[in-house]
């Protein structure tokens, strides 16, 4: 007895293939949502761009589409490294942790007898993103407050050179902890293990805090420059004002609550989330401005058109994203 064909032509299949993607993007889950969301917002700043100079005719047209061509590239290529393998998260997360590293290293001039203080710090950077790999969370942890701690002087004392020891010490500790330690949390968020399931998963997580803390930065921008009185770090950091910080702050709470399904927060922590978020990213960068002002910088460097270095874009990251962490894990 012959059996029935099982064979599907393509043409048969071609409706059921065009039906799941239009159902994907009209009923998206909520990392898909949030992708659409970031391309939406996108569009409207490109669009926007056009119709400026009418509007304002003086408008600084070079640099702002510089930004908008660098925020295109960045959403493209964090949108890639989350939702493709979490691996690729990881190398992603590690690559911002190393460039960034290297400016902070360039920007605050260590000593010729450091450098081999200088590539174990590098190599550091490989060994914490290890950590996060294998998933082992104890070591994730202790490795750069604990044993890089220790390895660091002591690399500084074989090569025997007593002059500014102790500068070099701190700016070697300072930076592993900020742009390694501090931003390992945000790899480490796509592998930790939450008691609580939601739909999001940790990618999830990762597309929440990422965009809530540079969202943040834009509203402060946008309230300093609209209704921007008082200053809160004249010295350190002119541009930004308590109107734009407060500004910023409430948008930023309210995004929080309306993309918690990005989470497993209920309301109120989704709202807390957003007011640690809010606050300790600014604090980042309000440091990291005291450091290029300390020498004599205006950027940290000119890999990203628009924007500077790396560092300046991941210095509220470095301060909100652990918090942010530990808050999650804490709860969830």
């Amino acid at each position: 007895m012959t059996q029935p064909s099982t064979h599907i032509s393509a043409d048969a299949t071609q409706p059921e293939v065009v039906g799941g993607v239009l159902h994907a993007l009209i009923h998206p889950d909520p990392v898909t949502l949030m992708t659409e969301i970031l391309i939406g917002l996108l569009v409207a700043g490109t669009v926007g761009l056009w119709l400026l100079p009418g509007f304002k005719p003086d408008a600084p047209m070079a640099e702002l589409k510089a930004r908008l061509q660098s925020w295109w590239i960045m959403v493209a290529l964090f949108v890639l490294a989350v939702v493709i393998h979490p691996t690729l998260t990881i190398i992603f997360c590690g690559l911002l942790s190393f460039v960034a590293l290297k400016e902070f290293f360039t920007l605050v001039h260590l000593r010729l007898a450091d450098r081999r203080a200088i590539l174990l710090s590098y190599f550091a950077v490989i060994v914490q993103y290890y950590w996060i790999y294998t998933g082992w969370y104890e070591m994730f942890l202790i490795f750069i407050p604990v044993y890089m701690f220790i390895i660091i002087p002591f690399r500084l004392v074989i090569a025997g050179e007593t002059q500014r020891f102790m500068t070099s010490a701190g700016k070697l500790h300072w930076g592993l902890m900020a742009l390694v330690f501090g931003l390992s949390h945000l790899a480490y968020l796509v592998v930790m293990e939450l008691e609580t399931p939601f739909e999001a998963g940790n990618r999830g997580l990762l597309f929440y805090v990422v965009f809530l803390a540079e969202f943040n930065d834009v509203l402060q921008y946008v309230f300093g420059k609209t209704f921007g009185r008082h200053k809160m770090t004249p010295t350190v950091s002119p541009n930004k004002t308590w109107e734009g910080f407060l500004g910023g702050l409430a948008c930023t709470s309210v995004l929080a609550v309306l993309l918690r399904f990005l989470t497993p927060m209920d309301a109120w922590h989704a709202l807390a989330a957003g007011v640690l978020i809010a606050t300790t990213g600014p604090v980042g960068g309000m440091v990291m401005s005291a450091i290029k002002r300390d020498v004599g910088v205006k950027d940290s460097g000119h890999f990203i058109p628009g924007h500077g270095g790396i560092l300046d874009r991941v210095d509220s990251l470095c301060f909100s994203v652990p918090v942010f962490f530990h808050f999650v894990g804490y709860f969830y």
